[in-house]
């Protein structure tokens, strides 16, 4: 059905109003049965909206229609193009097509007819390459290299085997080896020489008490560096009676700073051990020790050959500190977190402090040192071994040392925040 715009008599025309940017209509009546109907089953408040978004669909329909004839002017004028362009392209590949025959073309092309020439079974370069590699012809590549090796490297008459053979007079080894074996036997001499030397001292060391004074010598300057670094006092004990009478049990006694201990007179009892002893007699003599130098913790250090198993680099038992050090090459690092790990022992055990340790922390600082201190162990033993690598092993030893006295640390503060 038709629509039809209508106006009443009694109204004037309907007028149209455009500004830049709006469509003003104003008396407009449209005359549509069924359109009229459709409109009237809608909401009221919608109409108003639907008959402006007809006039909007109907506007953009007509505008289309004028796009569309311009649309088929484009198209009228690019297929004429593309015919121009078509054929051009069509010149332009019968003259490729020519250009290619004259060059690639089977049998009469410019390139066939020079590959053959050159590659072909009567080519220059198969004629070349016969005579360079000919075995019959001396003159040949082959021939000269075939020459050449039969004189340096065939039989023992050749260069190679004068040059290497050892045994000859003439050649450059016979020197060598000789002085090898001189070398060897000077070498094999001052091993026996040290070896005897060497169990010569250890059978005078064992007979006498020097063994153990050396090694509590080494201990002594050892422990004298912790102690002034954490302002203890020490003193070397072992020929001195204590408490129980006449008793000398305890090597050495750590005096704890006062200010660590708030006042508390605190020690820290520690034993030197060159010799195999039992488990059950190391827990009483440290008993002993404790009582007879008024310790709250007692330190053992063993010789790596005289240590009982599983305790290196070091250990907690019984609430004492077990340590092993080799005074040949003695760490420093292992023995202060020993020292220091004694320390905190002692300081948690003051009951008039009332302080709360976490045994789960200090417990896990104990891991986590125990554990570096193996890699500075191993560290160590491939640094006397790779000389190339050994400023990057030292700076690594070196942040594992930080690593561990970091952990000890985090223990120490946890005392700290306990007794607080």
């Amino acid at each position: 059905m038709d629509a039809r715009i209508v106006s009443l008599p009694s109204r004037p025309d309907p007028s149209v109003r455009v500004e830049p940017e709006r469509i003003l209509v104003d008396r407009l009546t449209v005359t549509d049965a069924g359109l009229a109907a459709w409109l009237g089953t809608q909401p009221e408040e919608e109409r108003g909206v639907l008959v402006e978004r007809a006039l909007r669909i109907g506007l953009t329909a007509l505008q289309s229609v004028g796009v569309t004839l311009n649309l088929d002017a484009v198209r009228s004028e690019f297929d004429r193009f593309a015919e121009q362009n078509r054929t051009a392209n069509d010149r332009a590949a019968e003259a490729l097509a020519q250009v290619l025959r004259q060059n690639f073309a089977d049998g009469d092309g410019r390139l066939p007819r020079t590959l053959e020439s050159f590659l072909g079974d009567r080519g220059k370069l198969r004629t070349m390459v016969e005579e360079l590699f000919d075995p019959k012809r001396r003159d040949s590549a082959i021939g000269r290299i075939s020459s050449m090796l039969d004189t340096y490297f065939d039989g023992d008459a050749s260069r190679l085997a004068t040059l290497l053979d050892p045994t000859r007079m003439g050649s450059p080894l016979h020197q060598f080896r000789t002085e090898v074996a001189a070398g060897f036997k000077a070498l094999e001499e001052k091993l026996v020489a040290i070896e005897a030397a060497a169990a010569a001292r250890a059978g005078e060391r064992s007979k006498s008490a020097a063994k153990g004074g050396d090694f509590e010598a080494v201990l002594e300057r050892l422990l004298g560096d912790v102690a002034r670094g954490a302002n203890d006092f020490l003193e070397r004990t072992g020929t001195e009676a204590g408490d129980a009478g006449r008793s000398k049990k305890g090597d050495f006694v750590l005096t704890l700073d006062p200010n660590a201990t708030r006042g508390a007179d605190l020690r820290v009892v520690i034993e030197a051990k060159d010799r195999r002893i039992s488990g059950r007699e190391m827990r009483d003599e440290l008993r002993e020790a404790r009582t007879n130098r008024d310790a709250a913790v007692g330190l053992v250090v063993f010789t790596p050959q005289h240590a009982p198993a599983g305790i290196a680099p070091f250990d907690v038992r019984a609430g004492d500190v077990y340590c092993v050090i080799d005074p040949a090459e003695p760490e420093a690092s292992t023995l202060e977190a020993a020292v220091r790990l004694a320390r905190l022992l002692a300081i948690a055990s003051l009951r008039e402090h009332e302080a709360e340790v976490d045994a789960a922390a200090i417990g896990e600082a104990l891991t986590g040192i125990r554990e570096q201190l193996e890699t500075v162990r191993a560290m160590k033993v491939q640094l006397t071994s790779i000389g190339t690598t050994a400023v990057a092993v030292t700076a690594a030893l070196d942040r594992l040392r930080d690593g561990i006295l970091a952990q000890i640390g985090r223990a120490e503060r946890e005392l700290v925040t306990g007794a607080a």
